[in-house]
């Protein structure tokens, strides 16, 4: 899953109003070069989405803003292949852990990556990155925490993408801007761009 998401260095982060919108959100993606996505649960047909897209073989499907163990159960089973938490809640951690599921945990703080390491974590989520410093910030983490690896995500966007590729401990990056819900075209457009700019780091 690491390496996956590793090569990909870009994971659209998505909330759909309308599940009729999956399969095409996936499809211009895919045409884009990016087959991948985080659906969030931000809306109310977010796990109709995931249940949708859980069984494409041609696709790496997570579920985002998971608070808690329940929701964890809930996305795995209608078909996500990771899970992402927006912070480091440790029963939601744990149960992920306990039954094989990739969890990438929202960190912002020393403390909340010293939570990620005493659970074996090394691969988190920075959120929201701009917000708390960006790039400056996590250059800073790259001594005390030179083994953790980052998803940045909140502020990313294509002006600032290349700065955070460019960072060694930074895994990918989550970001929102590719997608345009009311033109798929568009939504194409936008992916392969993202990818032309994250293969210059490939």
């Amino acid at each position: 899953m690491i390496d996956l998401l590793q090569s990909f260095k870009l994971i659209p982060i998505v909330a759909l109003e309308d599940a009729d919108d999956a399969e095409p959100l996936v499809d211009a993606l895919c045409a884009g070069g990016l087959s991948v996505a985080e659906i969030t649960l931000r809306t109310e047909c977010a796990i109709d989405v995931i249940r949708r897209l859980g069984a494409r073989d041609d696709f790496l499907l997570g579920a985002g803003t998971v608070h808690s163990v329940e929701q964890a159960e809930e996305v795995v089973e209608a078909g996500a292949h990771f899970v992402v938490t927006p912070g480091f809640n440790p029963r939601t951690v744990a149960w992920c852990l306990e039954n094989n599921v990739p969890v990438f945990p929202g960190v912002a703080t020393p403390t909340d990556l010293e939570m990620a390491l005493e659970h074996n974590i090394e691969v988190v989520k920075f959120f929201p990155a701009e917000t708390l410093g960006g790039v400056n910030t996590l250059k800073a983490f790259s001594g005390p925490y030179h083994n953790v690896r980052f998803i940045p995500t909140g502020g990313i966007s294509g002006e600032n993408l290349s700065d955070y590729l460019a960072l060694s401990n930074v895994l990918a990056c989550g970001g929102s801007w590719m997608v345009d819900v009311d033109n798929w075209d568009q939504t194409t457009l936008l992916t392969t761009q993202a990818v032309e700019q994250v293969n210059e780091f490939n």
